[in-house]
This record gives structure tokens, sequence and C-alpha cells, in this order.
């Protein structure tokens, strides 16, 4: 899983809404994220947990309203590259709506593109060239 109080996913979970299918990345999510409507404070309890993981259910991805976003994967690859992502997904669909009404992707063509691009594979492949990056700017990274 990754979880952050990312600058726009706490933004965009402000709104209370899903992300649309405005751009090929934002088409990852499509039908396979979440919205937790339900912010109750501070996550302290396990019982909070609880409903944040029936919220996820099967999705790779949830919004949590007032929070941000957690994501996850089949690993830690996967999880990561969705957070990324979906952060940059935010960022796209408010600077979009800041300047006007965004066109959506048909439902059509943001199926197939979930398809080909959202997959376990696809998430844990994108995120490589940024592990090698990481690993080859800081060496020492895992020691």
């Amino acid at each position: 899983a990754a979880h952050a109080h990312s600058v726009y996913g706490k933004t965009w979970s402000s709104l209370g809404r899903l992300l649309d299918p405005i751009t090929q990345d934002a088409c990852q999510f499509y039908n396979d994220h979440a919205l937790f409507d339900d912010f109750t404070g501070v996550v302290y309890a396990s019982e909070e947990g609880k409903r944040i993981a029936k919220a996820l259910g099967q999705y790779k991805a949830v919004i949590l309203r007032n929070h941000g976003l957690l994501t996850v994967g089949q690993s830690v690859d996967s999880a990561a590259w969705w957070f990324i992502t979906m952060e940059r997904s935010c960022q796209a669909q408010i600077m979009a709506e800041s300047v006007g009404k965004p066109i959506f992707i048909e439902e059509e063509y943001a199926k197939l593109t979930a398809e080909q691009t959202g997959t376990e594979y696809e998430g844990w492949l994108s995120f490589q060239p940024l592990w090698d990056r990481i690993r080859k700017e800081q060496p020492d990274f895992l020691k």
C-alpha cells in the first residue's frame, strides 16, 4: 500500500469525487478506484482501517475524502507507481478544471486504455525506470 498527504491528492480529495477519464493516465483508474466518503478525523483505530479496506474492495486505489490518496498493488513497485500516477492525475484534473470543462475520453476507449495500461504488470513495469534512477542517484539507499 502507498499513502501520503500529497498536495494534489489532498486537494482533489476535498471535492469528494472520483477522477474522470480525461487523460490516458487517469484511465488507469477507470472503474478501478473508489471514494471513502466518510472522514471522521485522524485514523487511530483499527476499525477505521477496516472501513477504508471495505471501501477499497478490489480496486487499486481509494480517494479518502478530505484526506488524500491510498493505492495498493501486489508489489511495492506497483503500489508506488499507482500512487505517483494518481497524484499526477489529480494534478491534471485540477489544472484542466481550473481553465475549463475537460473533455472525457469515451467510455469504450477509457475501458480499453484501462485494460491496456492499468494492469498489475503495467504498474510494476512503469515503476522500474524510476527505481533504477533512485538506485543510481542514491547508491546508499538500501544500506
